[in-house]
């Protein structure tokens, strides 16, 4: 498990981090969503031990990460900023992974840079930045990390590679109970991928959820009766409602049995349940009020 309690930091006397708690399951992938600024990169690197907290603590696995070689020995991050030696080739960088990480899988290794279609050979420099991506990738799943820490991960790969990527984290969180935390700026491509979704803004955690619970909390719907019927919704928790024609459309806060259980009951000619957008999601969650959020969304 992974756990930020209360942390706060200051540049200056800028605050970063404003009384930040975060709590990742064990084998669960958490998307971190926020815009440019928002604090993600600054908690990243708390979470990584390349920053210390002014308060509040963070844990991972129950031990401090500070000065931990141990936990770190476990743990792969991917930067948003790459960074190789400058001389080194992918088979160098490599080795002197192998010779940090106990875990490393030199048949891992060998097998992503066939599938990426990796020269070995090549200096990390010269690669493109999408290929330096895959091999950054690449590395850091070779060390089969038991925590795997991904800052805006999958920028400039094409969506083929992207689904390559996303396939070896999904494999490895079922084989091995990986613990990911993914950073993005995009809600888009955290749908299907996250189990957990925390939004970040200016600092503090907005809202923190499952997404099963999430979706099993709000619903869209459309409704249509074939004659007037007097207060067919009582009983529900209406977050919007529009009429098209002789058609409701209803974004309803309410367990999807209660919603079927009192539609029914006013025996509607046309009812459907409609699945709703992660975007639409947390627009009706939030109510689309903070500038912030609004510049995640679209």
């Amino acid at each position: 498990m992974i756990q930020v309690s209360n942390v706060d930091k200051y540049f200056d006397k800028f605050k970063a981090l404003d009384s930040l708690s975060i709590n990742i399951r064990t084998g669960s992938i958490y998307g971190l969503v926020g815009t440019n600024g928002s604090g993600k990169t600054t908690i990243i690197k708390h979470i990584t031990g390349v920053l210390r907290p002014d308060a509040g603590e963070i844990t991972i696995g129950g031990e401090d990460i500070h000065d931990n070689e141990s936990i770190k020995r476990r743990i792969g991050f991917i930067p948003d900023d790459l960074y190789f030696f400058s001389s080194y080739t992918l088979k160098e960088m490599a080795a002197f992974m192998r010779s940090l990480y106990p875990k490393w899988s030199e048949e891992r290794f060998e097998s992503m840079c066939r599938q990426f279609e990796l020269d070995k050979n090549h200096k990390l420099s010269r690669f493109s930045k999408g290929m330096q991506k895959q091999a950054a990738f690449t590395l850091n799943m070779s060390i089969m990390p038991d925590w795997l820490i991904l800052d805006e991960p999958i920028d400039g790969l094409d969506p083929i590679v992207r689904k390559i990527v996303w396939k070896y984290i999904v494999d490895d969180v079922a084989a091995r109970d990986m613990t990911v935390l993914v950073s993005s700026h995009n809600l888009r491509e955290m749908e299907g991928i996250c189990d957990a979704i925390g939004i970040l803004s200016k600092g503090h955690l907005v809202m923190q959820r499952d997404l099963d619970e999430l979706k099993n909390d709000i619903h869209k719907i459309q409704v249509a009766y074939s004659s007037p019927v007097e207060n067919p919704y009582e009983g529900l928790n209406i977050v919007h409602k529009e009429s098209r024609g002789a058609v409701d459309l209803l974004i309803i806060r309410n367990s999807r049995e209660k919603v079927e259980s009192i539609i029914n009951a006013s025996n509607p000619a046309i009812f459907d349940l409609l699945p709703l957008s992660l975007e639409e999601i947390f627009i009706y969650e939030l109510g689309g009020a903070d500038n912030e959020i609004q510049g995640i969304i679209f």
